[in-house]
C-alpha cells in the first residue's frame, strides 16, 4: 500500500515539473515576443556624401604696418623757430612749409656774400686791363717778363677770387632756402617736437616725423613649413594676393599683394619675413597698427571636404560615424586639415563618396547600429563651392 502511494506522489511531482517548465516556456516566448513587439525603429539620421573639391589652403599670421616713407626732420641750418606751419597730425604734401627759422641772420650773409662777389668782380675787372696792357708793352718789349707774369698771375687771383665768392654767394643762399623746412614727401605730420621761439640745432635737433600713408606696407613672419609650402603657389602672380585685416575690431577687410619676400630665415626664430603693399588712398591705416593676414600657402586639386558639425573628439583623436551599405553605423577616426567656412579637410580616414552623419549622432550609441539616413547636401545652399579656407588649422 505504501509503495503505490509512494509512486503515485512521485508520478504527480513529475507531472508538476513538466507543467512549471511548460509555463516557463511559454512565458519566456511571451517576453521575447513581446520585447519584439516593443523595440524601437532606427533612428533618422542625416547623412551627406565626402565632397571632393579643388581648394586653395591660406594661412593667417600675425602682422604689423609700416610705412614705405618715414622721414624724421631736421634743420639743415640752426637758428629759432620763427613758425610752425602745418597742423599736427595732418595730411601734407611734398613741398609744403613746416617750420620757418628766422632767416634774417641768413640774409644778412646772402648780402654779405653779394658784396664780397662784386669786390671780386671789380678786382678781376681791373687785373683784366692790367694784363692786357702787359701783353701790349709784352709785345714792345716795353716791360720785362717778369712783370708781365705777376700781373698775369694777378688776373688769375682775380678770377679765382670771383668764384669763390659766387661760391659763398650759393652757400649763403642755400642756407637762406634751409630756414624753410619742408616736407620731402606726401604723407602724414606727427607733432611739433619743437614750437616756435626755440632754438634748433642743425642736423640735430628732431623737428617731427612725416610718414607716407598711401601705399602702406604690412610686414608679418611665416614659419618655415609655410614658407616652403607656399613657394610654388608664388611662382604664379594669381597667388601673390593677401588678406588683411586690422587688429581694431572691425570686420573690414583690406586685399593687399605681396612684393618682398625675404632672402634667408631668420636663424633666432625659424621664420621667413613676407611684405604686402596696401593701397590706403583715405588713410585710414596708420603705420604702427597690428593686422592678421592670410596668405595662400597650398592648393590641394582633389581635396576631401566634410561639414564640421560630423567631427567628434576622442581625447586627443577625432572621429566620424560612417554609414556603410547596410546603413550600419561604423565609427572612423580621421586626420582634419584646416577649415574651410563650415567644412573641413579631412588628410586621412575617408575616401569620395562615403556617407558620414552630419545630423543626429546624437543618437547613435554604438558601432554597428542600425539608422535610416536622410540625405542632405555636406555644404548649406547659402555657401559658395569655390569658398576659399582660412588660417585655422585644428589639432591632429
Amino acid at each position: 500500500m505504501e509503495s503505490l502511494i509512494s509512486g503515485k506522489a512521485s508520478s504527480f511531482t513529475k507531472t508538476v515539473g513538466v507543467v512549471a517548465a511548460l509555463a516557463v516556456l511559454l512565458s519566456g516566448c511571451k517576453a521575447q515576443s513581446d520585447e519584439a513587439m516593443t523595440m524601437p525603429p532606427p533612428p533618422e539620421v542625416d547623412v551627406a556624401e565626402v565632397l571632393v573639391e579643388p581648394v586653395t589652403l591660406w594661412e593667417s599670421f600675425t602682422g604689423r604696418i609700416a610705412s614705405p616713407e618715414t622721414v624724421e626732420m631736421r634743420p639743415r641750418v640752426s637758428g629759432y623757430i620763427h613758425q610752425v606751419a602745418f597742423e599736427e597730425g595732418e595730411p601734407v604734401s611734398a613741398g609744403d612749409l613746416l617750420f620757418q627759422i628766422d632767416p634774417r641772420p641768413y640774409q644778412a650773409r646772402k648780402q654779405a656774400a653779394l658784396a664780397e662777389l662784386a669786390l671780386a668782380n671789380s678786382q678781376l675787372t681791373l687785373a683784366t686791363g692790367e694784363a692786357d696792357r702787359a701783353r701790349k708793352l709784352m709785345d714792345g718789349r716795353a716791360i720785362s717778363r717778369e712783370e708781365y707774369d705777376q700781373r698775369h698771375a694777378a688776373l688769375m687771383s682775380a678770377r679765382a677770387g670771383v668764384q669763390a665768392a659766387e661760391a659763398a654767394l650759393e652757400s649763403a643762399e642755400l642756407d637762406l632756402k634751409y630756414t624753410q623746412v619742408t616736407a620731402p614727401i606726401n604723407g602724414r605730420a606727427g607733432r611739433a617736437v619743437v614750437t616756435q621761439g626755440n632754438l634748433a640745432n642743425a642736423d640735430q635737433t628732431l623737428l617731427t616725423t612725416v610718414v607716407s600713408v598711401d601705399p602702406v606696407h604690412v610686414y608679418f613672419e611665416v614659419n618655415e613649413k609655410s614658407a616652403i609650402r607656399s613657394q610654388t603657389l608664388f611662382a604664379e602672380d594669381s597667388f601673390r594676393g593677401v588678406r588683411v585685416s586690422l587688429g581694431d575690431g572691425s570686420d573690414r577687410e583690406y586685399m593687399g599683394r605681396l612684393d618682398f619676400v625675404d632672402n634667408q630665415l631668420n636663424p633666432g626664430t625659424g621664420t621667413l619675413q613676407y611684405r604686402a603693399v596696401l593701397e590706403n588712398p583715405d588713410g585710414d591705416i596708420r603705420p604702427g597698427q597690428f593686422a592678421h593676414v592670410e596668405m595662400p600657402v597650398a592648393e590641394l586639386n582633389h581635396a576631401l571636404l566634410i561639414s564640421r558639425k560630423a567631427v567628434m573628439a576622442d581625447q586627443d583623436r577625432r572621429f566620424v560615424y560612417v554609414v556603410d551599405q547596410h546603413n550600419r553605423v561604423v565609427p572612423r577616426h580621421v586626420k582634419t586639415g584646416r577649415q574651410i567656412e563650415d567644412l573641413l579637410v579631412i588628410n586621412e580616414g575617408l575616401e569620395s563618396g562615403e556617407r558620414v552623419i552630419v545630423n543626429g549622432v546624437q543618437k547613435v550609441f554604438g558601432a554597428g547600429m542600425e539608422v535610416k539616413p536622410q540625405l542632405v547636401a555636406m555644404r548649406a545652399p547659402a555657401r559658395n563651392a569655390g569658398a576659399v579656407a582660412i588660417a585655422q588649422e585644428l589639432s591632429r
